[in-house]
């Protein structure tokens, strides 16, 4: 390890949130340190950062005590992003999808803790499971399905997650804020894991039928990575956020079925668009949740702000970095 200070250590800063996140603060003048093992974020993500004094890449993983302690001590303030992440790795690697969740984010409580460094926690709206009170407020209950079902170990494992974070705020001092994130989408963002936009884009662009799980009712709010990542640099610059745990998204709800639609047009594809049951997509023991709408009251509360770009502008903004990667 080397031996310079930074202003932020950045957990899982090569993946698609991250590695927005590391180019935002680097142009804020905020030296960043990001430890990532590569499981899904990717080396090419941060390219454009190295070289810049500002920037450190350290390959490795946050179940790395010494590594997570090491970088720790040398950082003023931790954001917390790597997970297990996307459907597909949430259901085919159930046991690795728990064990990173909690156990690599206690160890990065930990160390964050034992020095007193402000932390963002990245969660996610998964936690508020099969809800029905939509829009989802930060206090409302969470209703998580049978434990048979492997979908819900990833929204349990954040929950979980959570309850560690603001018990360590509570109990031992940790400036903490929790940011539980909707959907968020963008350029860098990949199709392999299960993510819809991208995967939608990659099968208009290749045309390849552009597959739809379910009967399309079911509705999400997408939120522009780039707002999100403003969203976490302005809430750590924020004292009133500490102990708090805050929705980040779009208040925009559009159905699936919707979405594959708007990709379709703007791309101009001539891809059928095709309706594949739940359980061909998944297996059996596959369980989605309706809709997932944020309440976003707190944080315009507190830093007057939340996201709010339309969908064509961030499908229009995918498309002019490219292709995304999709699942074959």
């Amino acid at each position: 390890m080397i031996a310079e200070t930074s202003d932020y250590l950045v957990t899982g800063g090569a993946g698609f949130i991250g590695s927005h996140l590391c180019t935002r603060l680097v142009s804020m003048g905020k030296s960043v340190q990001v430890l990532d093992n590569l499981s899904t974020g990717r080396r090419e993500n941060v390219r454009h950062l190295e070289g810049n004094p500002l920037f450190r890449f350290h390959l490795g993983s946050v179940m790395d005590s010494d590594a997570v302690d090491s970088l720790a001590a040398r950082s003023g303030a931790v954001i917390h992003l790597a997970a297990a992440v996307g459907v597909e790795n949430i259901i085919r690697k159930p046991v690795e999808t728990i064990e990173i969740n909690i156990g690599g984010t206690e160890k990065v409580l930990s160390a964050a803790a034992s020095r007193g460094l402000p932390m963002f926690l990245a969660s996610t709206s998964e936690v508020y499971g099969k809800s029905w009170e939509a829009p989802f407020r930060e206090d409302g209950d969470i209703v998580l399905g049978a434990t048979s079902r492997s979908r819900w170990s990833y929204a349990c494992s954040k929950a979980l997650d959570e309850f560690l974070a603001l018990a360590y705020h509570k109990a031992r001092g940790l400036p903490v804020i929790v940011g539980r994130l909707f959907n968020t989408v963008g350029p860098r963002q990949s199709g392999l894991y299960g993510m819809v936009l991208p995967r939608f884009i990659n099968q208009a662009m290749t045309g390849k039928p552009i597959t739809v799980f379910g009967n399309g009712t079911q509705t999400r709010c997408f939120s522009a990575v780039h707002e999100v990542v403003r969203c976490i640099c302005d809430l750590m610059e924020t004292p009133k956020a500490l102990g708090r745990v805050v929705n980040i998204g779009s208040v925009q709800e559009i159905t699936i079925l919707e979405l594959a639609r708007r990709v379709k047009e703007i791309t101009r594809s001539e891809s059928p668009i095709v309706l594949t049951p739940y359980d061909e997509a998944y297996p059996g023991d596959f369980e989605d949740m309706q809709r997932r709408v944020p309440d976003v009251s707190v944080l315009r509360g507190l830093i007057g702000f939340s996201p709010g770009a339309s969908i064509e502008d961030i499908i229009h903004s995918i498309l002019d970095h490219g292709i995304p990667e999709g699942a074959d």
